[in-house]
C-alpha cells in the first residue's frame, strides 16, 4: 500500500481534495477530524488537567483552548505533546485497517505535515494549493473567521511556495473542482505506478 501525505495551508482546498481522493477509492485519514473525536474522548482528561477550564459538558472547547495556545508557542507545544501520540495511535489502526481492506492507497491528510516532521513517514507528499486571493477570500468566508486569527493561523504554517518546494506532487485548486479532480487522477495513476 501507497502512503500518501497530503497537506496545503489553510484555505487550500485540502479538504475538496481529499475527497476526490476518497471517491477514488482510496482510504482518507483526516488528523483533524481525528482531534475533533479525540476532545470528545481519550484527550479531554489529559488535556483538562494542562489546561483546567477548558472542558465542558465532558468535551474539550475548542474556542477557551484556542484561546490559551494560539500565540503562546510554549502552551502549544505541551498541547501537542499531549494530543500528538493520541493521533498516531489512531492513524496506526487506520493505516492497518486500509492494509486489511487491500485499499492501494491511503491518504493521511495531516495540515501540519512539514511543519511537525512527518513528512519522512510517507512515500510521497501532494501539496494542494492556490492563489494567495482565492486562499484568503475561502478563508474569510467562513463563519466566525476573522483577519487577525486567520494571519495567526497561516503564522504556524509553512509558507506555500516552501510546501511547494518539497512536495513531490503539486495538486492546484485555484479553478474547478473538474480541474482539480482530473489532478487527482493524475497523482493516483503516478502513484500507482510506483507499485
Amino acid at each position: 500500500m501507497i502512503v500518501l501525505g497530503l497537506t496545503g495551508s489553510i484555505g487550500m482546498g485540502k479538504s475538496t481534495t481529499a475527497r476526490l481522493f476518497a471517491e477514488a477509492g482510496d482510504a482518507v485519514y483526516d488528523a483533524d477530524l481525528a482531534v475533533h473525536r479525540l476532545y470528545r474522548g481519550k484527550a479531554v482528561a489529559p488535556v483538562e488537567a494542562e489546561f483546567p477550564g477548558v472542558a465542558v459538558d465532558g468535551e474539550i472547547d475548542r474556542a477557551k483552548l484556542g484561546a490559551l495556545v494560539i500565540n503562546n508557542a510554549e502552551a502549544m507545544a505541551r498541547l501537542e505533546a499531549i494530543v500528538h501520540p493520541l493521533v498516531r495511535a489512531e492513524e496506526a489502526a487506520f493505516l492497518a485497517a486500509a492494509r486489511g481492506e487491500g485499499r492501494p492507497i491511503a491518504v493521511l491528510d495531516i495540515p501540519l505535515l512539514f511543519e511537525t516532521k512527518q513528512a519522512r513517514r510517507v512515500r510521497a507528499v501532494a501539496v494542494v494549493s492556490a492563489p494567495a486571493e482565492v486562499q484568503r477570500a475561502r478563508v474569510l468566508a467562513r463563519p466566525g473567521m476573522t483577519e487577525e486569527r486567520f494571519e495567526a493561523i497561516r503564522g504556524r504554517q509553512m509558507a506555500d511556495a516552501e510546501k511547494r518546494r518539497n512536495a513531490h506532487f503539486v495538486i492546484d485548486t485555484g479553478e474547478s473542482v473538474a480541474l482539480t479532480r482530473s489532478r487527482v487522477v493524475g497523482v493516483r495513476r503516478a502513484l500507482l505506478s510506483l507499485g
